[in-house]
């Protein structure tokens, strides 16, 4: 099974959080990237329906693909500004 980690630290003037090197918008403190990558995290263990999805890569190109809605990944949320990441 897949793993999906999200790191919460400082970005762009405020804090966000990122999977690999992208990051999320950014927040005006630390506690509302942190509750936002934690909503993120819970959503991805939701089964939905079959969806074709699209996200942008770390060189700025967006990638599309099909989603299977029962194939949920695990989900972990690392806060860089506590050392956990």
């Amino acid at each position: 099974m897949t793993t999906i980690t999200s790191h919460v630290g400082e970005h762009d003037g405020g804090f966000g959080y990122r999977l690999g090197d992208v990051w999320s918008e950014t927040y005006p403190d630390h506690d509302s990237a942190l509750a936002a990558a934690k909503s993120a995290a819970q959503r991805q263990h939701i089964e939905g329906r079959d969806a074709e999805i699209s996200y942008q890569l770390a060189d700025g190109r967006w990638q599309t693909e099909h989603a299977n809605g029962g194939d949920r990944p695990d989900t972990e949320v690392l806060d860089d500004e506590k050392g956990d990441g």
